[in-house]
């Protein structure tokens, strides 16, 4: 930065044998503005050097982003990468790049702590996939990143949703009135399932390279080999599968307590908290708890579903190169949200983490 001349400068202009040059050199220095200069670099320089103290890990030390999809097995995906020492993903979704951005970027690297240092680091948040701005949030501090999808039947991902929804009381039974395209495209359960559209965002800006395209299914029926395809795409080698003992299975046909009940009792929750799984809680919880009955998904509502979905589904089957002929297909009416016990044993199953 050039704010008049050093007074190195002066000396040697001063060294010549000419008085007028001496003169010029005398009158064009202004330490006043050379010290300004000085404040100047060290203001615009200050920001950065308190956020490396304050934290030490930088957007240029962050990897890998999951980007979703809810209700699509991201948090086996997410399990499976943490049981990897060479691997550190903080546990909560973060949604910085959508739902939390105006926390700033301090809030942001705060999450991610020291243990960081000499491992591959990424983070996950699934609502990145549907966030109109997130895209753009995300290349701007994260251009080098390499991004994972993981992706579900979008009938199959909405009927989850609206099931998981309905288990905690924040629907009624009325499935229609949340599930149904000809009532009008619902962003959470409807529009969240255009993938392709969603996706095309993240290659226009980050490139096809970046993205790796995972489905639902190779969780069921190859998790080995899904799992080698992300590591892969990470740059970590092949490794086994996380053991049996980290298994963690949602089963969506455990008794629960009545949504309204639930709501009533609230207010007890702080002085139950502790006695969590102790023999007299786990007794009263079960004299109260009953097995959800969801609404079904019928005949009908699935074919209006599939035909909403199908231009996404086409779009999405040329933008990665494989065949989704399984979505296509009619399996009947579904009368409880999917589970998931039937899954392999070695598979770490968590849900599909946080939805939209």
């Amino acid at each position: 930065m050039s704010v008049g001349k050093s007074r190195s400068n002066v000396r040697r202009e001063m060294s010549g044998s000419n008085p007028v040059a001496i003169g010029g050199a005398i009158s064009t220095y202004k330490p006043e503005s050379h010290l300004r200069g000085i404040i100047d670099v060290h203001r615009s320089l200050y920001p950065r050097i308190k956020r490396r103290r304050e934290n030490p890990m930088q957007f240029d030390n962050i990897d890998f982003i999951i980007i979703g999809a809810a209700k699509s097995a991201t948090t086996w995906l997410q399990t499976q990468l943490q049981s990897d020492p060479a691997v550190y993903m903080p546990d909560p979704e973060l949604h910085f790049f959508s739902r939390n951005y105006s926390r700033g970027e301090d809030w942001y690297l705060s999450q991610f702590t020291e243990e960081g240092f000499g491992r591959t680091v990424g983070e996950k948040s699934n609502s990145y996939l549907y966030e109109p701005e997130a895209a753009v949030r995300l290349h701007r501090h994260l251009p080098h990143a390499k991004l994972i999808v993981q992706l579900r039947n979008p009938v199959e991902r909405a009927y989850s949703d609206y099931c998981m929804l309905f288990r905690r009381g924040e629907v009624g039974g009325d499935i229609g009135n949340y599930l149904d395209p000809s009532l009008g495209e619902n962003l959470r359960f409807l529009v969240a399932g255009n993938f392709a559209s969603h996706l095309q965002s993240y290659i226009d800006i980050f490139g096809r390279e970046a993205l790796l395209i995972l489905f639902f299914e190779g969780v069921l029926d190859d998790p080995e080999t899904q799992m080698s395809r992300a590591r892969a795409h990470l740059g970590l080698p092949p490794r086994p599968l996380a053991p049996d003992g980290q298994e963690k299975v949602k089963d969506k046909t455990v008794p629960v307590v009545p949504a309204g009940l639930s709501k009533r009792l609230a207010w007890m929750k702080p002085i139950a908290r502790p006695l969590r799984g102790t023999f007299a809680f786990e007794a009263i919880r079960k004299l109260i708890a009953r097995k959800p009955q969801y609404p079904l998904l019928t005949d009908e509502l699935r074919k209006r579903l599939n035909d909403y979905y199908a231009p996404s589904i086409e779009a999405l089957e040329q933008m990665s190169g494989q065949s989704l002929s399984r979505w296509y297909e009619s399996t009947g009416p579904m009368k409880q949200e999917t589970t998931f016990t039937d899954v392999p044993k070695r598979i770490n199953y968590q849900g599909g983490g946080q939805a939209l």
